[in-house]
């Protein structure tokens, strides 16, 4: 029985996986994810990746940010870093780490010997089952990222983040609001209308 719901839980996805329009389009356009749609309306939005950025990309796999990313910065650096392992891009250093570790800070360091313009992560826990657990959980991870932006963005840096509508997305709001002067949310449409996700767009640290 619990075989045959898997089953049938797997059939849907892919169904509504091949009916989905972004998803087509991903693979009409040779991105590796339909996911590479919502940076791309976030970019057209507030324009904050240029052609000479020095950008980090946290929890990238499968690379369809760092693809987007990589079409448009020329004469800029692009890191991407995931505990899963990503094929390789153009123009783009991949890292198989785990952001939260020191010693990948430390390598993030070494590759740009500089702050960063931009950092974005489209990154999720996985999955539970609870939605309201999975949206507390990637929550953490945003806050995550805002506290280490502090310490790696230039004063006038950008980072946007994947958060999830839920009892802590105040907490996640208040706390980068008290580290950027430009605090933004936005639902791209390629984002999926029954998902609970939305995505924070920082720009310019406060003077601390």
């Amino acid at each position: 029985m619990k075989k045959s719901k898997r089953t049938k839980k797997s059939n849907s996805w892919k169904i509504k996986q091949h009916r989905d329009p972004y998803f087509k389009k991903s693979k009409t356009l040779g991105y590796r994810s339909r996911a590479s749609f919502k940076l791309i309306e976030l970019n057209e939005k507030y324009r904050f990746i240029k052609k000479n950025s020095n950008l980090l990309d946290l929890g990238s796999y499968p690379g369809g940010w760092s693809q987007v990313a990589s079409k448009i910065i020329t004469n800029g650096k692009i890191l991407s870093i995931d505990i899963k392992d990503m094929k390789p891009i153009n123009n783009v250093k991949f890292v198989k780490a785990d952001i939260l570790q020191n010693d990948t800070k430390d390598i993030i360091i070494a590759f740009f010997q500089s702050k960063l313009d931009i950092i974005v992560s489209d990154m999720a826990a996985d999955t539970t089952g609870n939605r309201s657990l999975d949206s507390i959980r990637t929550n953490q991870l945003s806050a995550e990222i805002i506290n280490l932006s502090k310490d790696m963005l230039k004063p006038k840096g950008v980072l946007v983040s994947k958060v999830f509508m839920g009892e802590d997305f105040i907490e996640v709001k208040n706390l980068a609001k008290s580290i950027f002067k430009t605090v933004n949310f936005f639902k791209p449409d390629s984002s999926r209308s029954e998902s609970k996700e939305t995505y924070i767009h920082c720009d310019t640290l406060k003077t601390l």
